[in-house]
């Protein structure tokens, strides 16, 4: 009796010894296509502009190399995160990440003086409050949309137009100081 590879086991994938060829078709993330989204929206006065996506995520801040502890994020979250949620939420929004508490009570306090402001653009879906998974240490201003279906053709657009609704929001009263 011979060992045959199950089909989806590489030891019975196409060798190159062989001749033949594999072709791989590797989808974009909806995170990809936001990106490109928010890098059209955002307007350049708010300063040099970083994004990096990733398949379950996009951050997006400015004026520095790296990603600083305040950023804007999109990102995929377990269900257990968001009450309405049965699978999966997406977090679109604002983040404060600092290690002391107390530097990002002060980020969110600063921007809630002036929320008048930015929910004229923002609107009332979003939460402040403690972040998702770490509400003990960091904060947030950011919506969830439960259950969405990332097969939706215009899911990539929609959240790159929502996260670019808070960076022309929020963004100003950061740079503001």
């Amino acid at each position: 009796m011979c060992y045959q590879a199950p089909r989806d086991s590489p030891a019975a994938w196409p060798s190159a010894a062989s001749g033949a060829t594999m072709t791989a078709v590797i989808e974009d993330s909806p995170f990809d296509d936001a990106a490109d989204v928010v890098q059209g929206l955002v307007p350049s006065e708010l300063g040099d502009i970083h994004l990096r996506a990733r398949r379950y995520g996009l951050k997006v801040w400015f004026n520095a190399s790296e990603v600083p502890r305040e950023h804007y994020e999109a990102q995929i979250i377990g269900a257990g995160q968001v009450a309405e949620a049965r699978t999966l939420a997406i977090e679109i929004g604002f983040h404060a990440e600092h290690r002391r508490v107390a530097d990002n009570d002060a980020v969110i306090e600063r921007l809630m003086r002036r929320e008048r402001r930015w929910r004229r653009v923002i609107g009332s879906e979003a939460v402040v409050g403690g972040f998702l998974g770490r509400a003990g240490d960091w904060r947030r201003i950011s919506e969830t949309w439960p259950d969405p279906d990332l097969s939706e053709p215009e899911l990539a657009l929609e959240i790159g137009t929502r996260l670019t609704d808070y960076i022309t929001a929020l963004q100003p009263l950061l740079s503001d100081g």
